[in-house]
């Protein structure tokens, strides 16, 4: 049995698959490769790729130039790889890569057809799986910034989740300390009279397009579990009217000036 393959095909089919697998590469890693260099990364494995096939040689030498050889030459070349530890990632990361776009094209190969819708979704499966891989690290650090707090209040203790959000600068307008943010739901498990009556007052604020007022309060000590325990006495609390996670993963908002900056 003869097939007529068209070499100048293969190579622009390969050529774009390389591309975008280097692309997708160099976005996980975050290297400072450029798009001509990816580019190139992948004209190289385009071409090499043709080689191997037009040449004759042995099945067991072409598979391991196929997926060793021209591998490494295209992550050398595509990518400004430093050091063996991040060769073998960039190395696994183009296979998961290579796994993804295949079951992606795979799902999609029914309503695809034509050359042109081919490249049309090769692209589109670069763009779901750079979204994806954007969405996951997004929640990894996410996690990183959540931490677990222990309020000690005339109610008792509670154990809570808080972000450290860099962005809350908010300060108390009285005594210049920093404020940290819950939502009315926390503050009402956790308010007693003796804390109302402890310096209970207003304070401004503004977020997003929006200027208004901020009801604040002092609770006796709350401990920040890290990796050293840090003990804050009398903390300044703010209650926001809407919940600070709609997804409830945490419960309050941190000041980092509490910890003194992170």
């Amino acid at each position: 049995m003869y097939y007529e393959l068209y070499i100048d095909v293969l190579f622009l089919v390969n050529f774009m698959m390389d591309s975008l697998l280097l692309l997708t590469v160099n976005q996980m890693l975050k290297c400072s490769a450029t798009h001509g260099r990816i580019f190139m990364g992948g004209a190289l494995g385009a071409g090499l790729t043709c080689g191997v096939i037009a040449i004759p040689m042995p099945a067991i030498i072409k598979f391991v130039t196929f997926h060793t050889v021209i591998n490494t030459i295209m992550i050398k070349t595509g990518l400004k790889i430093k050091g063996k530890k991040q060769f073998l990632k960039a190395f696994g990361l183009l296979y998961i890569a290579s796994f993804l776009f295949g079951g992606i094209l795979q799902a999609l190969r029914p309503y695809v057809r034509i050359g042109s819708l081919f490249f049309a979704a090769a692209v589109a499966s670069y763009y779901l799986i750079k979204g994806i891989w954007k969405f996951i690290i997004g929640q990894k650090e996410l996690q990183k910034k959540i931490c677990e707090i222990t309020l000690y209040t005339s109610a008792g203790e509670q154990k809570i989740k808080a972000l450290i959000d860099t962005g809350n600068g908010l300060k108390d307008s009285v005594s210049k300390e920093p404020v940290s943010v819950i939502d009315k739901a926390l503050a009402k498990s956790i308010l007693t009279d003796e804390d109302v009556k402890n310096g209970f007052r207003y304070i401004p604020y503004r977020t997003v397009g929006k200027e208004s007022i901020m009801p604040v309060f002092r609770i006796r000590k709350m401990c920040v579990h890290l990796e050293e325990e840090r003990w804050i006495k009398s903390p300044v609390i703010g209650v926001c009217e809407e919940r600070v996670s709609e997804q409830e993963e945490y419960q309050m908002i941190l000041n980092p000036d509490m910890l003194g900056g992170i």
